[in-house]
């Protein structure tokens, strides 16, 4: 395995440390491609980064940037969909060339051609050189949901009724959550350079040590991150005390 776990006291702290990756990825490659995460996990992130943007500390203005999913049958001018979320998040409040930055189109009802056009792109990219993940507590890594494969390209998935539900709090019913969505595959997310995982609160923290400490499975899809050659995890200490109670925690930092 070739992980390593940067712990952090808080959620606030988790998301300085992470930023702090990203940032020196960018400082160190100024043309990186960076893949890019939704939810509630990266926001603390990203209004660091804009921070740092905002003082000098980093330049965005020649990265290029991939998004991980989008919801399928909503597009970018529906509040609750991803590229609207990466615009007001992030997007709009760094010097981020727009024609650098690419979401799923979740509008496009055409879902083999969508995901093919996606795959076209990113491999016009020449690939990613650092892919941020979050995690869901089914271990689910974009929108890679349990499964009986690990699914290879960008795909339409049906989400499970967990995500659903655990998505259903930025949505005003349930009802209107969609069931379908656009994501890149776990060879996609394998093939990035380095991978950054960021995790916070006990919720995750059973699934975190699943995934790093249990068998690989797609039925834990985040668990093929375990042969990943540049993984990092930056979790807090609620995210992380499973692992480190079963004593794993000393030998990963």
């Amino acid at each position: 395995m070739s992980f390593r776990i940067i712990v952090a006291t808080d959620y606030q702290e988790m998301c300085r440390k992470a930023a702090n990756i990203i940032s020196a990825q960018v400082i160190l490659n100024p043309e990186s491609v960076l893949g890019l995460a939704t939810g509630s996990t990266p926001l603390g992130i990203y209004r660091q980064l804009i921070d740092w943007c905002k003082k000098g500390d980093v330049d965005f203005s020649q990265v290029k940037t991939a998004n991980l999913d989008e919801y399928r049958g909503i597009g970018p001018e529906n509040d609750q969909s991803y590229a609207y979320y990466m615009f007001e998040n992030f997007f709009k409040s760094i010097n981020v060339n727009p024609g650098n930055t690419h979401i799923p189109d979740g509008k496009n009802p055409n879902a083999q051609e969508e995901c093919r056009r996606y795959d076209e792109l990113l491999r016009s990219l020449g690939g990613i050189d650092l892919q941020l993940l979050g995690i869901g507590q089914n271990g689910h890594i974009g929108f890679n949901e349990p499964s009986d494969i690990f699914e290879k390209g960008t795909h339409c998935v049906d989400l499970t009724q967990n995500t659903i539900e655990a998505n259903s709090r930025f949505f005003a019913s349930i009802d209107e959550v969609p069931k379908q969505a656009y994501t890149m595959g776990i060879q996609t997310i394998m093939m990035a350079d380095k991978v950054l995982l960021a995790a916070n609160g006990k919720a995750k923290a059973e699934i975190l040590y699943q995934s790093f400490y249990g068998p690989v499975t797609p039925k834990v899809p985040a668990s093929i991150l375990q042969m990943h050659r540049d993984v990092t995890v930056v979790a807090d200490e609620e995210a992380l005390a499973v692992i480190k109670q079963k004593g794993y925690l000393s030998r990963s930092l």
